[in-house]
C-alpha cells in the first residue's frame, strides 16, 4: 500500500508552522491510540501512521529533506530503510507525547523511570592548542592536560555512600514516578523528590560529597602529523566526559592552531615568501641563498626578471598529511628600486640611462598617424 503525504496524515498545509503540526498530531493521537481503541487494527495502524508522520515534520532537518525529495530525502537524512521510517531509532511515544502535551508519559507509555536509568554516552570535550608553523609542517607529540569529570571510585558515580547512602524515594515507592489518573488518561509525571531515579541519597559520599564525579586534570599525548592546518580537529576516542549510568565516555577532540610565520605563508599544501634583490640583480641576473624548512637553498634568478616574478621550488612545501608527496615553495621577487644614491651611483645611472631606449617614445607610427599620412 503506497505511503500517504506526512502533511496530509496530519491534515496540516505545506506552510504549517510548529504549532499546528504538534496540535494536529495531539488529535491524532487523542482519536487513535490503541489504549482507546482496544482490538482496532485499523486505528493502531493510523496511531502509526501519524506517529511516524509527526517524527518527520517535528524535526527541522527531516522535514526540510522531505520536502525537498520526499520519502528518499527522509531516508537518506535519518540512515533509515526505503520509505524514511526506522522502527529502531523511532522516538518513544512517551517522549513524542510529553513534547506535545507538555507533560509526563501519557496512555500509560514505557518507563521513564527505565529510560532515565538507560545507558548515555558521555559528553564531547574540545580542547584547543597552539603549535608553531614549523611544527605544523614536521609534525610533534605534544602533552596535553585536560580537564574532565571521572567517576568516584568510591560511590561508582551514584554520588551515595557503598553500603547504606540509597534508600527508596518513599513518595514514587521507586518507580521514578508518579501516576494521576484524569478521566480515561493515566498521567505520568517525573517524581519530584527524587527526580526519576527512584532512590534518594541518604548518605553522600565522602569523597565526591554527593556529585558522582570528581574533576581531575588527565595528561594525554597527541600525536600530530606532518602537514596540518589551522583548525585541524584531532579525535581521541572516548577521552572526553565520563557516560551516564554505565554509558561509554564521548571523545576528546583537539583542534589546532597554528601561528602565522614572519617569512612564509600558507596556501593549501604550498609555501609563499618574498624575497627583495635591487635592480641590477634582476638586470643581470644572481644566486641568493634562502633559509627554507629544508635548510639553506641557493635560489638562481634569471636575467631580466621582473617585478613580481615567481620561482617555483617543487617539493619544498607543505607535507600531504594523506602521506602523497609535498606541495611546492613559491619565491616572490620584489624589485627594489634604490630611493637615495652615491654620487658615483647616480653618475652609473645617468650612463646607464643614456644606453637604454625611453619606454615611452614611440617605436613606430600608429594607425591614426598611418591614416592621416594617406590622405594628406
Amino acid at each position: 500500500m503506497a505511503k500517504r503525504d506526512y502533511y496530509e496524515v496530519l491534515g496540516v498545509g505545506r506552510d504549517a508552522d510548529d504549532q499546528s503540526i504538534k496540535s494536529a498530531y495531539r488529535k491524532l493521537a487523542l482519536q487513535y491510540h490503541p489504549d482507546r481503541n482496544p482490538g482496532n487494527h485499523q486505528a493502531e495502524e493510523s496511531f502509526k501512521e501519524a506517529a511516524e508522520a509527526y517524527s518527520v515534520l517535528c524535526d527541522p532537518q527531516k522535514r526540510s529533506a522531505y520536502d525537498r525529495f520526499g520519502f528518499q530525502g527522509v531516508s537518506a537524512a535519518s540512515g533509515a530503510g526505503p520509505g524514511g521510517f526506522d522502527g529502531a531509532g523511532f522516538p518513544d511515544l512517551g517522549d513524542i507525547l510529553n513534547d506535545v502535551f507538555g507533560f509526563g508519559d501519557v496512555f500509560g507509555g514505557g518507563s521513564r523511570q527505565q529510560r532515565r536509568n538507560r545507558a548515555q554516552r558521555g559528553e564531547d570535550v574540545r580542547y584547543d592548542l597552539e603549535i608553531s608553523f614549523e611544527d605544523s609542517l614536521k609534525g610533534l607529540t605534544a602533552d596535553i592536560q585536560v580537564p574532565r569529570l571521572e567517576e568516584c571510585a568510591r560511590c561508582k558515580g551514584k554520588g551515595a555512600e557503598p553500603d547504606d547512602g540509597l534508600v527508596t524515594c518513599p513518595t514514587c515507592r521507586g518507580r521514578g514516578e508518579v501516576i494521576y489518573q484524569q478521566a480515561f488518561l493515566s498521567v505520568r509525571r517525573t517524581c519530584s523528590q527524587c527526580n526519576g531515579r527512584g532512590q534518594i541519597i541518604r548518605r553522600p559520599c565522602k569523597e565526591c560529597k554527593g556529585e558522582g564525579y570528581l574533576r581531575r586534570e588527565r595528561k594525554l599525548k597527541v600525536n600530530i602529523p606532518a602537514g596540518v592546518g589551522d583548525g585541524t580537529q584531532l579525535r581521541l576516542s572516548q577521552e572526553g566526559q565520563p557516560g551516564a549510568n554505565g554509558g561509554p565516555p564521548g571523545d576528546l577532540y583537539v583542534v589546532l592552531k597554528v601561528a602565522e610565520h614572519p617569512i612564509f605563508e600558507r596556501s593549501e599544501f604550498d609555501l609563499h615568501c618574498t624575497v627583495p634583490i635591487n635592480l641590477a640583480q634582476a638586470a643581470l641576473g644572481a644566486s641568493i641563498d634562502l633559509l627554507t624548512f629544508d635548510g639553506l637553498q641557493t635560489v638562481k634568478i634569471p636575467e631580466g626578471s621582473q617585478p613580481s616574478a615567481r620561482l617555483r621550488l617543487k617539493g619544498l612545501g607543505v607535507p600531504r598529511v594523506n602521506g602523497s608527496g609535498r606541495g611546492d615553495l613559491y619565491v616572490h621577487l620584489d624589485v627594489r628600486v634604490p630611493q637615495k644614491l652615491t654620487r658615483e651611483q647616480r653618475r652609473l645611472f645617468e650612463q646607464l640611462r643614456d644606453q637604454l631606449p625611453a619606454e615611452n617614445e614611440p617605436q613606430s607610427k600608429g594607425i591614426f598617424e598611418k591614416v592621416k599620412d594617406y590622405f594628406s
